[in-house]
């Protein structure tokens, strides 16, 4: 039972703060708070802060708030992902598992193969659904949907640190040698894989093919596999 709530703007010296409405209704009809309940906001930047509950309305849940405390639950690599999304109800839950991890942030690709971009209103599901998972993990930091872009588009941008393409091809790098790294920016591909002309252009901009292994992944298998050993090797 969780009893940690989003809040963006938390006062660093404490005082009263009242929850968004939709923060409200899940604590007062899901998790039935009363005045004087105990619970921990975060501002999804890395802050947190102990709280009561000094007053409920309907669809109003106040509380006074002690000082803030920077409180860091981040890995010690910065991973970036550009996911080819798959389909909602299995990209809802690979936004979870990547928030878990501790994945910095995701822009959706819309590579050449991609049979259907992602809608804004899955977008909105998958922002809530990070700030669902963070409340859960105890994660203060908000993995960052950013907004969709062509895949060309994204690959030939140049990206700082180490660039990655989950891609088959003679010359791989294996991501179990990989090390800790500062940050990666990892792309995995739609299920019909990557292009030619993407690959050429990733490879052309810095990006390493990487190797998964002897077995075809699903889109979100692939992404949590590369996620969990970059953000779990410098744990």
């Amino acid at each position: 039972m969780t009893r940690r709530y989003f809040s963006p703007e938390l006062p660093p010296a404490g005082g009263s703060v009242a929850l968004s409405t939709e923060e409200s209704q899940h604590a007062i009809r899901v998790m039935r708070l009363q005045i004087g309940d105990q619970v921990t906001l975060f501002d999804g930047n890395g802050s947190e802060a102990e709280a009561e509950v000094i007053d409920l309305g309907r669809n109003r849940c106040e509380l006074q708030l002690q000082a803030v405390h920077l409180i860091s639950r981040e890995p010690s690599c910065e991973v970036e992902m550009a996911i080819a999304l798959p389909k909602p109800d299995r990209a809802r839950e690979l936004i979870e598992r990547l928030t878990e991890l501790g994945v910095k942030s995701v822009t959706p690709v819309i590579a050449q193969r991609t049979q259907r971009p992602p809608s804004a209103s899955l977008l909105q599901k998958l922002r809530r659904g990070v700030i669902e998972a963070c409340k859960q993990c105890q994660r203060n930091q908000l993995l960052e949907v950013h907004d969709p872009r062509p895949s060309l588009e994204f690959f030939a941008e140049k990206q700082s640190g180490v660039c990655w393409i989950a891609h088959p091809a003679k010359s791989c790098q294996s991501i179990v040698a990989a090390g800790t790294l500062g940050k990666v920016t990892a792309a995995i591909g739609p299920e019909g894989g990557w292009t030619e002309e993407e690959t050429v252009i990733a490879i052309e901009n810095g990006y390493q093919t990487i190797d998964l292994g002897k077995r075809i992944y699903r889109i979100e298998t692939a992404a949590t596999v590369i996620a969990s050993v970059l953000t779990m090797a410098g744990e």
